[in-house]
């Protein structure tokens, strides 16, 4: 479950390299789950998995957490546009990114050209699917299927820090860590061994190697800093440290999680250039 509080404070990182977007409006949290064990509340006081903070990026397009949905984009698609490849050629990709209704698509900025899409298997489950979507020029060319776990409560679009709920929203993705050695990442690459997590999950599972390569959500934090900093622009309460990371066998406290082969390929896939953001949330609430 990688705990969803912050960690110890570290001093900002410079950006480097990866474009500072806009801070997306605040997904309102709500606290109030205590955890289950003493190893929980020790790692919660060293990690940054979870209860994200700040924004929901559903209804509050004004935030300070870098949600990449602050505004509806000038070039986002049309209302109604084709979302499936269906009755196309295999090789033409389709206009629009599929299950990704009108609202969800204005949210996406217009220069992002790639966009993971996390789908949550309903609001509650704590299992769900990611893809990176990458824009050919001509349409949305969408890359496997990858097996996805987020926070242990499901989701939603009004976030307070120990919620156990995934924050809603569309955010950029502008720095990584990890444990481990940079694998060859264009992102801006924190190695620290402030990474390093032990303990056990909440159905038991090790939770050592969660933060082995770490993408930052960029949800209630401060763009160009290093996944570990401590700022919270919409405040604590709203959460923070919501991350893409390594999964550990069990639900999240508000992160997302991939198995680590597909974290390293996440990681080396990703482009600045590309301006990537990650769509996240329960089908229903994307399909809006």
């Amino acid at each position: 479950m990688a705990s969803s509080t912050d960690r110890p404070d570290r001093a900002p990182r410079a950006a480097s390299g990866a474009a500072r977007r806009p801070s997306a409006g605040p997904v309102r949290l709500r606290t109030g789950v205590w955890l289950r064990a003493v190893a929980l509340v020790v790692l919660a006081a060293l990690t940054g998995c979870g209860a994200g903070s700040g924004t929901g990026a559903r209804d509050d397009p004004a935030a300070t957490g870098t949600t990449a949905r602050e505004h509806p984009s000038a070039t986002a698609p049309v209302p109604g546009a084709a979302g499936t490849a269906q009755g196309r050629p295999a090789t033409e990709a389709p206009a629009v990114i599929p299950g990704l209704g009108p609202r969800t698509r204005a949210w996406i900025p217009g220069d992002a050209r790639q966009v993971v899409v996390v789908t949550g298997r309903d609001r509650n489950a704590n299992h769900s699917q990611a893809v990176l979507h990458r824009h050919t020029g001509t349409g949305w060319q969408a890359g496997p299927a990858w097996p996805a776990r987020n926070a242990l409560r499901g989701w939603t679009d009004d976030h307070w820090a120990g919620d156990l709920r995934s924050p809603i929203g569309v955010y950029s993705l502008t720095d990584a860590g990890g444990l481990l050695p940079d694998p060859g990442t264009r992102l801006p690459y924190d190695r620290s061994d402030g990474f390093a997590v032990s303990g056990t999950g909440f159905e038991g599972e090790p939770l050592e190697g969660s933060f082995d390569y770490v993408v930052a959500i960029d949800y209630n934090r401060e763009p160009g800093t290093s996944p570990l900093d401590l700022t919270r622009p919409l405040g604590a309460d709203r959460g923070g440290g919501i991350w893409l990371h390594v999964d550990h066998d069990g639900p999240t406290q508000g992160c997302v999680s991939l198995k680590k082969q597909h974290m390293r390929d996440l990681l080396l896939a990703l482009d600045p250039a590309l301006h990537p953001v990650v769509v996240m949330g329960d089908a229903a609430s994307l399909r809006e």
